[in-house]
């Protein structure tokens, strides 16, 4: 067991593609914690293969790394707002963070959400300005934005007084200096040993120990990681669990680990200011506490943002049902959807009265749609709503959620993309132009606005367009029409495989989202109209064969290139009468009510609904 004054326990911020991974691989390199003939894993932080694919961090993780006689406990924390359960849990397992910045791109609103709770938890920061190896690296401005973010969210005088270190990852140098680099990570490591406080919790009182992330292994079971805020933990030891609704429990430590770089390492005890992991407990929550059972004090219950966006998820009814996919019924889909609660405290599951629809509520886009992602990847059945924005009442008013949104864009195509999110009830909060063509904008705006503007963005800026975007506050309900899909679409009449015949034979009427030989059924979406209402076709009709000769023969014939869906623009595209079915090999639109005939009786008796109000 380390003595505390030489722990360090810190938590590493940054934006998507800045550099956190790269960065926390080449601590963990050059600390010489790997053999020479180890193979270490570019991006190790990263284990699972969304998070590989997307760059992006999902779920939090630790590693130790350690230097000289110092351990240096890293947390990696997710960039996106739409995890911000996990965010808030890791601030109270550390002393400071590592703000890393992209020396040209600045300051990026998942750092400002993710920076406002750690200041807010009075954390020690540092400011590690990375790619300074960049041909357009600019960091004496992105230090002076920094700043400008620190005194906007609140900081004290102390934490404006942030140590920063330049570095490239990429080449695993760094130094104190923005002008020459020293070849190895050495600044970086005597920074945070100097800064960053060390664990002042004492071992000498009754123990108390805060679960914060949870893991699950099939031999151990329920794995419980965080901070021993005081006292001693030990194998085998006797043990009180709190649990969040006030109760307690008995219950016995059968196993214990520290962590040693990535690895889990079996340990006999752990003291005040250690990251561990408990295992042998069952039923262990997020937000409970383990305490010593002569003195069972529970610590305070973490407060997690509450859900701002929810989706049905219905067992898969169409046509296609049960072709592709592993688990298929209610109970699995259910079963399933629970079982993500045991790690996902943002995430809530309300059964309906139907056996076979849940009402799912997360924090955005992003983390509904890496759930179904992860569910269809395990060979899950589904049909998925459109996500629709969670309304609450404060003092008898209405509020919505609404978002933070910052946009690069080419300076040709500011004044499209400022018309387009008037529209979308957005207002502008700041614009800069610092002459490089590029301009940036920055806006709050409803997230119902944001439901399926992506595609539209992308065409208006041509594709050079980036768009980020954070949760910001709940503000007044806006009234009337906020975003949504204008554009009506094709639907199928038929059931079977779209021929090239029947696709050029519709074409003039939109964009069609099927190749040739793809397999459709009545009342699964196949395109999109050129104007705003839906209208069905046949596109599996085949070509009458004649004995007449064309003159103009086939072959020169030539299809439109079909737009394809993925499952996040599928989810977007969605309108309220429409569900998302995805399989484990296909995303499909489709209408709700698939006959024609029953689509229309439904719309007639709605409108007739509507009038009589």
């Amino acid at each position: 067991m380390h003595s505390r004054q030489e722990i360090r326990n810190i938590a590493i911020i940054a934006h998507v593609d800045h550099g956190k991974t790269t960065l926390v691989d080449k601590l963990l390199q050059q600390s010489g914690i790997f053999r020479d003939h180890e193979h270490v894993q570019e991006r190790a932080m990263d284990s699972n293969d969304l998070e590989r694919e997307r760059g992006i961090t999902i779920l939090a993780k630790n590693t130790a790394i350690p230097y000289k006689d110092y351990l240096i406990n890293i947390v990696d924390t997710p960039g996106h707002a739409d995890f911000g359960g996990e965010v808030e849990r890791i601030m109270k397992m550390v002393d400071g963070v590592l703000l890393v910045v992209d020396a040209y791109e600045g300051c990026m609103p998942q750092t400002r959400f993710v920076l406002g709770k750690a200041l807010a938890h009075n954390l020690t920061p540092i400011v590690v300005v990375n790619k300074i190896d960049r041909p357009a690296a600019r960091p004496s401005e992105v230090i002076d934005e920094v700043l400008d973010l620190f005194i906007e969210l609140g900081a004290n005088d102390q934490q404006l007084e942030f140590p920063v270190v330049y570095a490239s990852a990429l080449n695993g140098t760094s130094s104190k200096n923005a002008d020459q680099q020293d070849d190895n990570m050495k600044a970086m490591y005597d920074t945070i040993i100097e800064n960053i406080p060390s664990p002042t919790e004492s071992v000498d009182e009754p123990l108390q120990f805060l679960v914060t992330l949870m893991d699950y292994n099939e031999y151990l079971g329920r794995i419980a990681i965080g901070r021993v805020n005081r006292g001693i933990i030990r194998q085998g030891q006797s043990v009180a669990v709190m649990t969040r609704d006030g109760g307690m429990k008995q219950a016995r430590i059968e196993k214990l680990f520290g962590f040693q770089g990535l690895k889990r390492i079996e340990t006999d005890q752990a003291g005040a200011g250690d990251i561990i992991a408990i295992a042998g407990i069952k039923d262990i929550n997020i937000g409970e506490t383990i305490a010593d059972p002569q003195n069972p004090e529970a610590l305070p219950v973490l407060k997690i943002d509450e859900p701002t966006l929810q989706m049905t998820f219905l067992v898969n009814n169409s046509p296609f049902a049960g072709r592709e996919g592993k688990w298929v019924t209610s109970r699995k889909l259910r079963d399933r959807l629970f079982f993500e609660l045991e790690t996902d405290v943002s995430l809530r599951v309300d059964e309906t009265d139907s056996p076979d629809a849940f009402i799912v509520s997360g924090r955005g886009e992003l983390h509904l749609g890496i759930l179904i992602e992860n569910m269809r990847r395990e060979g899950y059945e589904l049909q998925v709503s459109k996500p629709e924005v969670i309304v609450r009442e404060v003092d008898g008013k209405k509020m919505e959620p609404i978002e933070r949104l910052l946009i690069d864009v080419p300076e040709e195509s500011t004044g499209a993309v400022m018309e387009s999110l008037g529209a979308r009830k957005a207002e502008m909060v700041n614009m800069i132009n610092n002459g490089t063509g590029q301009v940036r904008l920055e806006f709050l705006i409803p997230a119902r606005g944001l439901i399926g503007y992506r595609t539209n963005f992308l065409s208006l800026t041509r594709g050079y367009g980036v768009m980020n975007h954070a949760f910001d506050s709940y503000g007044p309900l806006i009234g009337g029409q906020v975003g949504g899909r204008h554009q009506g679409v094709l639907v199928s009449t038929e059931n079977g495989n779209a021929t090239l015949y029947g696709i050029l034979g519709v074409e003039d009427r939109g964009t069609l989202f099927v190749e040739p030989g793809a397999e459709v059924y009545e009342g699964m979406i196949v395109g999109e109209n050129t104007r705003d209402n839906d209208i069905v076709v046949n596109i599996c009709r085949e070509k009458q064969l004649t004995n007449v000769r064309s003159a103009t023969k086939d072959d020169t014939v030539k299809m439109k290139t079909p737009r394809l869906f993925s499952l996040e623009q599928a989810l977007e595209y969605l309108n309220d009468d429409e569900y998302c079915e995805i399989t484990p090999k296909n995303v499909r639109m489709r209408k709700k009510i698939l006959n024609k005939g029953e689509r229309e009786r439904f719309e007639k008796q709605r409108k007739a609904a509507q009038a009589s109000l």
